[in-house]
């Protein structure tokens, strides 16, 4: 076996697969501290009526550098819980308000 070592276990070298979730999605509002409220904005097929409709979920991310703004469009990925809502992280800035 590949990057096996004697004692069974794998080296370093081995890359191991991320499964966070990544959203995108815009800032609706940073009046907190290090947190910015984001509007990810689903399309799921109605169960009965097979028709597309949006949904719409507010995400709490964590945002260190209170770098983002309202109106931004950013990427968040999931993390574990940092607070009682927060369980997001912004990783990036995609495009900012005008």
């Amino acid at each position: 076996m590949a990057n096996e070592t004697t004692s069974g276990e794998t080296t370093s070298t081995e890359s191991r697969t991320n499964g966070r979730k990544v959203r995108e999605g815009i800032v609706v509002s940073t009046k907190m501290d290090k947190t910015a409220v984001v509007a990810v904005v689903d399309r799921v097929q109605h169960r009965r009526y097979r028709k597309t409709v949006q949904q719409t979920r507010k995400l709490y991310a964590h945002d260190e550098t209170n770098d983002a703004r309202e109106g931004d469009r950013v990427r968040v990925a999931e993390t574990r819980p940092l607070s009682r809502q927060k369980r997001w992280r912004v990783v990036e800035v995609l495009e900012r308000a005008r």
